[in-house]
Formats: C-alpha cells, structure tokens, sequence
C-alpha cells in the first residue's frame, strides 16, 4: 500500500479523484463514485509509472493529468474514464508538466512546465488541443495556478531568484497581466540581489550534470560553496533563498547549486540513475563538479564547503569521505549518516517508501552494500570541518543518524559543531532556531573560507 491523496471532485460532486504514490516512478490514478463505491483504476499497471497533476474535465468522463507513462518526460494527457484511453496533448514538449487548472467552462486548460527548473505556464483549448497566446511573464517559476468562477481571469504566483514571490492574474479575454503585488525584502534593496546562471559539466560517464551557478559581481578568485539538495528525487530550482543572496552578495562567496543524477525534472532514465547500488554515482558528480570549480579560474578550488539538508545531508557526509582532500568543511542538516539505522529507525509508514530508493536493506547483498557506503562506517576518512544540526524529534531522520556520525567523527579527534533543536522535526520551523542556524552558518563558513 502506497501513500493516498484525493486531487479532484467531479463539477457534480459525484466522483472523486485519488492517487495511490508508491514511489517517485510509480503510482495509481483512481476515479472513485461517491454513490455506489465504485472504484476505477485509469492507470494501467504497465508500464510502471509516475502519475502527477490529475483533474476532471467540465463533464467528468474525461481526466486531464500528467504522466511519463509513454517517455522519458511527465506529458501532459486526456484520459477517457470509461475506456482508459491515454490521448496526448504536450508531446512536442521536452520537459515535466507539473501543474494544472481548468477554467469554470472547461475550455481553457491551464498548466506549468518545468523547463531546466523554471518553471513556464501554458495555456491550452481544451476543443482544439492547440495552445492558446500566453502572458509574458517574467522569468521565474510559476506556481499555484487558480481559475476565478465564472470568469476567463487565471491567478497564480511568480516566484524567482531575486523576488520572494508575487501573485498575478491574466485576463484571457482581454490579454491583460496584472501584477497584484510586490513582496518586500526587509528593506534591502533587490537589484543587488543576483540571478542564477544555468551550466553543464560533464561527470565521470560523460554525462553533462545540470547547475545554477550564483557568481559574484566583484573580481578576483571567489571561495565556493556547494548546496546539494535532497529527496534524493528533488531539484534544485531557481527560488529566492536568503542565505544564497547573503553569501554572494555580502560575502562574495559563488554557489553552485546541482542536480546530481537522480534529481527530478530531467526525465524518468535520469530520475533512476542513482537507485540502489549506484548510489554512489551521484557523489561522483559532486567530485566532477569540484573539477569544474578548479576549470574556473574565478572560483578558489582551495576553498570549497559543501551544504545540505535530509539526503543533502548525506551527500555532505559521502562528499567530505570521498573529496575531503579538496574540501575544507561540509554543514549536515538532519541528514542521514547510515542508510541501515536510518531505514530501520525512520517512521514505518515512510520505510517502504525509501527501500524503493535506497534499496531492501532486508537483503544480505543490499545490507552490506549500505552498510560500506555510509558515512558512518567511513567517518574515520572525514578531515575537513564539519557541523552538523538536527532536530530532536525528527519522525524521517531521527536523531540518532546525527548522534552516531558525530561520536565517530570526534572518536577521530577532530572537531564537530554540534546544533540540536530540542523542538524541532526534520528541519528547524520556529524563526528563533533558524536564526541561531544560520547564524552559527555563516561563521562557520567564515572560518573556513577565509583566506
């Protein structure tokens, strides 16, 4: 049994639409008629999978939806409820669908395409198929995607490397963008803010690794700091994240910030890339990016850390074992040290999700193969600075993945800054840990960056 979630009524309120997430490559689509029972599976068993964004249509005898079912990218679909069949609508497109919204007459589909982690809107004539004029929207990611009842006005929301996020609404009829409003940044001023350049660097198999670079405005050789995000299944996108603009800007620190093999958004062969026994191939595109670092001659290869949160926190621990020679300190955040404890002490409804992922640690050939690449096990390799935080009552990570690597790092002599939040989860909420989080950040990387 996977993980359930209801996306949509039917507009008479007689259906129900439901989808059954097994993992990020597999799930279930469900029509479900709310009088008799009913239950109706329009996702076919084969091939395996992933099942996205999903509505009805204005009659409910048809699903719009996102699915990968038929290639390498999640592509948007009309489903005949009655027969199952899967009828195209976005195959000249070469990136995810993600979000969708139809308009109260049904005739205007609207939807969002995550292009390389920006993330465009798209509009559709749900009679024709054919794409209708869209708004000029600046570049950034568009999200939360609302039809107003009764009216041909869409809103949604911009969200973008400089800018916290913004609402907007276009008006179909009369082909007028409207910007509602203008987030404020505590006072500092955005055009210091700087955007993100998309690069390629090859890795070990030839195969180019996607990033967003964040480079300093001033000259000279910039220390570097490496933001790994987690999932593993996520994506780094281009959102505003203050500690990135404050390094940059304030510090003249570069970021790069890279979607690994096994990162979502770059097709279902590359979702796949680092499942089970290749885990390891994805830390292998940390040390190709730490060769692209040393190519760049405004980057300081001498001076690099890394950073990461959840599987981030992980690829922060495998970087520092296998690249501690080229990296002088790595900051863990509620990260996993060991993937047997973690997937035997993680909260049970989650344990199936990840062994999808991770691989069966029930297995013998699996269990040793965990057990050899956790950081844990290999903690006697790690020189460089480390600090690590975590929350205490973490349900995903618990504590004890943060306690153990902590031991056996100091067990080495070496020094640790250690962060615990008695009142957190998996992540630090409350605005007080987050500021003493980012502050203890940032004068750690002081230290170690420094010249």
């Amino acid at each position: 049994q996977g993980h359930w979630v209801p996306l949509d009524w039917s507009r008479d309120g007689k259906q129900l639409l439901l989808a059954e997430y097994i993992s990020i490559n597999d799930s279930r689509l469900y029509v479900v008629d709310v009088a008799t029972k009913k239950v109706t599976c329009i996702s076919p068993e084969a091939p395996r999978a992933s099942y996205r964004a999903a509505l009805f249509d204005q009659s409910g005898k048809n699903v719009y939806l996102a699915t990968d079912r038929e290639g390498e990218h999640v592509e948007l679909y009309e489903v005949a409820i009655a027969s199952g069949k899967h009828q195209p609508l976005s195959r000249h497109l070469k990136w995810n669908v993600a979000e969708l919204a139809l308009s109260s007459d049904g005739r205007t589909l609207a939807f969002t395409v995550n292009e390389g982690g920006w993330g465009t809107l798209r509009l559709l004539d749900t009679r024709t198929g054919r794409e209708l004029p869209k708004p000029a929207v600046p570049k950034g990611i568009v999200i939360g995607l609302r039809f107003a009842r009764g009216a041909p006005v869409l809103g949604f929301t911009l969200l973008g490397p400089t800018e916290s996020g913004d609402a907007y609404s276009w008006d179909l009829r009369r082909k007028q963008l409207t910007r509602w409003t203008e987030s404020e940044v505590g006072g500092l001023d955005p055009a210091r803010f700087v955007a993100p350049e998309l690069i390629e660097f090859p890795s070990f198999d030839g195969r180019k690794i996607p990033a967003f670079y964040y480079r300093p405005r001033t000259q000279g050789s910039h220390p570097v700091v490496v933001r790994i995000h987690g999932g593993p299944e996520g994506q780094a996108r281009p959102y505003f994240r203050a500690m990135i603009q404050y390094l940059v800007v304030e510090r003249q620190v570069a970021v790069l910030v890279p979607n690994v093999r096994g990162s979502d958004g770059y097709g279902k062969s590359y979702l796949l890339l680092d499942n089970g026994f290749k885990r390891e191939d994805s830390v292998k595109d940390i040390g190709a990016l730490l060769d692209e670092i040393a190519r760049r001659p405004e980057l300081d290869e001498k001076r690099v850390a890394v950073l990461g949160g959840s599987y981030g926190g992980y690829m922060v621990l495998a970087s520092l074992v296998h690249f501690g020679d080229r990296i002088v300190a790595g900051i863990d955040y509620v990260g996993i040290s060991n993937f047997v404890t973690f997937l035997k002490n993680t909260k049970a409804y989650r344990r199936d999700l990840r062994r999808a992922e991770y691989g069966d640690e029930r297995d013998p050939k699996m269990h040793d193969h965990l057990q050899r690449i956790s950081p844990s096990t290999n903690a006697h390799t790690i020189v460089s600075a480390l600090f690590v935080a975590h929350g205490a009552n973490d349900p995903r990570v618990p504590l004890s993945e943060t306690e153990q690597i902590v031991e056996a790092v100091r067990k080495q002599g070496r020094d640790v800054w250690y962060l615990v939040a008695n009142n957190e989860g998996h992540g630090f909420r409350k605005k007080d840990n987050r500021d003493l989080f980012n502050e203890l950040t940032v004068l750690f990387l002081e230290r170690h960056l420094r010249p």
